[in-house]
């Protein structure tokens, strides 16, 4: 595997909601610009679609990436490296440029293979170019530019296609320009309350997250705050937190929720203006992905907690909860027995 490092995104405050506006304007507006100059092809031959000098784009056998860090290429080599040529694989994105060797892999099967796999760490915002370059023995260069493999219809699974990385959520998707070129676009991810794992215990719930694309960096008091906001009134009570760098531990308050009001209740979670969740995953349906039973929490004042938590379908953390402790307390009735007749006159006649 080639591991290839980019530089690491800048990590700013918030800007105000104007500032917010003009830059996402400028971003939409270069990463259209950039997919158009990574799209380009020229020197294409005539009736077929150019791919740079070389000639016509190559239909890889397969072009994928996982969790936008791994990239795997294969290429059929018949015809493209003959009398001993190297080739390699070149991702550039204007004047920056990476290139991952192409190893020659011979199948008892077909025709020998191309491969490459490439680590994508610490990818900047942009669209990249694809490129394969082979030298011939002669020491001629050629560049031919790539087309998406083609896998036909993807099939139905429990998977998205893309998934963000699960580092810094940065999203990198292998797309197709206007001109059919395989291009590689990386999608920086927008401030997040990661959640890593929660544990529930018999006295109540703890969630473990962190902090994702310099979420909070540079906004005073934001990480003071952490709220639990009950859905539909939209109530709000305090819940304690504790940082360790990026990291957080929030502590759900079982007993104010239950608290806020009679009856069953759905609540959700923030840190700062953050909702917690489990976002940077490829799981369509995290609700049916990680299901979760009820449980009943003694929490230290003596309430009785019932509690459910969970995940939404779009990846959300919320706790519904409802407080039982006066149902708990009530007796149960016991039914009194019928006197039996028979067996009092046998013993009055005894």
């Amino acid at each position: 595997m080639h591991p290839i490092r980019f530089m690491p995104h800048r990590r700013t405050g918030s800007p105000p909601p104007l500032v917010r506006r003009l830059l996402a304007t400028a971003r939409s507006t270069r990463f259209r610009l950039e997919r158009a100059a990574a799209g380009r092809v020229r020197g294409g031959p005539a009736g077929g679609a150019g791919g740079g000098k070389g000639g016509a784009l190559l239909v890889p056998v397969h072009l994928s990436l996982r969790d936008s860090r791994t990239l795997n290429l294969a290429l059929g080599a018949e015809g493209l490296v003959e009398g001993g040529g190297g080739a390699r694989l070149l991702i550039t994105r204007g004047r920056r440029r990476f290139a991952v060797p192409l190893v020659h892999e011979a199948r008892t099967a077909g025709t020998p293979l191309l491969t490459a796999t490439a680590t994508l760490r610490d990818m900047r915002d942009g669209v990249w170019r694809l490129t394969v370059e082979t030298r011939g023995a002669d020491g001629r260069v050629r560049r031919h530019g790539l087309a998406p493999a083609d896998t036909g219809t993807p099939p139905a699974t429990p998977t998205v296609p893309h998934a963000p990385d699960p580092r810094t959520g940065t999203l990198v998707r292998v797309i197709k320009a206007r001109s059919g070129r395989a291009v590689l676009q990386a999608t920086r991810s927008r401030p997040r309350a990661e959640l890593v794992r929660f544990v529930p215990s018999g006295d109540g719930i703890t969630v473990h997250g962190r902090l994702v694309a310099g979420a909070l960096r540079g906004e005073a008091g934001a990480r003071d705050g952490s709220t639990a906001v009950r859905r539909r009134d939209g109530v709000v009570v305090p819940a304690e937190v504790a940082w360790q760098g990026d990291a957080f531990t929030l502590r759900v308050p079982l007993g104010a929720m239950a608290g806020a009001g009679a009856g069953q209740w759905v609540w959700d979670f923030r840190v700062g203006r953050l909702p917690v969740g489990r976002w940077l995953t490829d799981v369509r349906d995290p609700s049916a992905a990680y299901p979760t039973p009820f449980r009943v929490h003694a929490l230290p004042g003596g309430a009785l907690v019932r509690a459910h938590a969970h995940f939404t379908g779009t990846g959300a953390f919320a706790v519904t909860c409802w407080d039982i402790t006066e149902a708990a307390r009530e007796p149960a009735a016991v039914a009194t027995p019928e006197p039996d007749i028979r067996r009092d006159l046998a013993e009055e006649t005894s």
